[in-house]
């Protein structure tokens, strides 16, 4: 199975939005909401993509050649390579009837934990959707990270409870889900969270807790400060709010406010190793890629999720091997190529 195979057979059944492009950069589903595009223009989900693009690796073999490792140790816990599989939510509805959320996240949880790497799982209206991720991260012996929707307060303790049961090393919320349809005009209220309500929902999380959707230093001083363990720069995809800057653009800014502090992971648009090598030497800890791997289920499974994750890491290593970077602490800003605003 290679991944053009993969790719070929997941567009006989991803859905009529979702086109598996061989190369997913927003612009075939754009603005197709059922589906993997962004909301309004879907400029947002684009201009992620792009924005990578643009950053250029510095190549240097005068150096040692020492072999490259490209592990990651992050709370507690060691994994192969410092990428992740981003949360997906209602994919029967956005990607096609071949998965339920609950089939979907059986398959990634378990492939991305054997390929040493973990998932990030998703979460729904539908309570058994983040029952049956937390049994799947409970069979992966919780390699996973398990991704709460900002509900009520309520709602919130029992999906942590679930977490608990599950025993994932780490949990997380999106808190840009705020922006989603189905969270708006819930009774008890659901959506965006004050300084006060983060705190306590971290106190309650009993583990490393990450905010997903911190797109500024405010914003991420806020998350520092109600004792989050991590932080996601991430816009949702452009999911969520139209004519938002790229995650690249304010990564650089995010991290050197906060890094000494807290583990900073990134998602948007990133879509090899090149990619994520240019977002670990801009301050990253960890990179999270979302879309690309639903085209991994839906084409060929576990299988398929494990190639794509060892298609990345290669050209992860293989980067850092022509950039002088022989383990992930070597990387740095001066192995990539900004261009100036």
């Amino acid at each position: 199975m290679t991944y053009e195979e993969i790719l070929e057979q997941a567009r006989t059944c991803i859905g009529p939005y979702c086109k598996a492009c061989k190369v997913c950069n927003g612009k075939a589903c754009k603005n197709q909401m059922p589906g993997p595009g962004a909301k309004g223009t879907g400029d947002c989900a684009v201009r992620n993509y792009e924005k990578w693009q643009e950053i250029r690796v510095q190549m240097d073999t005068l150096c040692e050649n020492r072999g490259t490792d490209a592990s990651l140790q992050i709370f507690g816990k060691q994994f192969r390579y410092p990428f992740f599989a981003g949360p997906v939510g209602a994919v029967n509805l956005h990607y096609g009837n071949k998965h339920t959320d609950q089939s979907y996240n059986e398959i990634l949880v378990s492939a991305c934990a054997r390929a040493g790497i973990a998932a990030f799982t998703g979460d729904g209206v539908n309570p058994e959707v983040m029952k049956a991720a937390s049994l799947a991260i409970q069979k992966a012996e919780g390699i996973a990270v398990p991704t709460v929707k900002p509900w009520n307060l309520e709602t919130i303790r029992e999906k942590m409870a679930l977490v608990e049961e599950s025993g994932a090393f780490a949990v997380a919320m999106d808190v840009d889900a705020a922006g989603l349809p189905f969270l708006k005009n819930l009774t008890p209220p659901a959506g965006s969270k004050s300084l006060e309500e983060l705190a306590e929902i971290v106190k309650a999380a009993g583990r490393p807790f990450i905010v997903k959707g911190i797109m500024t230093v405010k914003g991420a001083r806020k998350a520092q400060k109600a004792g989050a363990a991590g932080i996601v720069v991430s816009n949702h995809g452009g999911r969520v709010l139209d004519q938002c800057p790229a995650t690249a653009e304010v990564l650089m800014e995010i991290s050197d406010a906060v890094a000494d502090s807290m583990k900073i992971f990134v998602d948007g648009g990133i879509r090899n190793g090149v990619d994520v090598f240019k977002a670990l030497a801009m301050g990253a800890d960890g990179v999270i890629i979302g879309r690309p791997f639903v085209s991994m289920v839906y084409g060929g499974g576990a299988e398929a999720v494990e190639l794509y994750v060892e298609r990345i890491g290669a050209e992860l290593q293989d980067t850092m091997a022509m950039c002088g970077a022989a383990s992930l602490s070597e990387i740095s800003r001066d192995m990539v190529r900004i261009p100036r605003a």
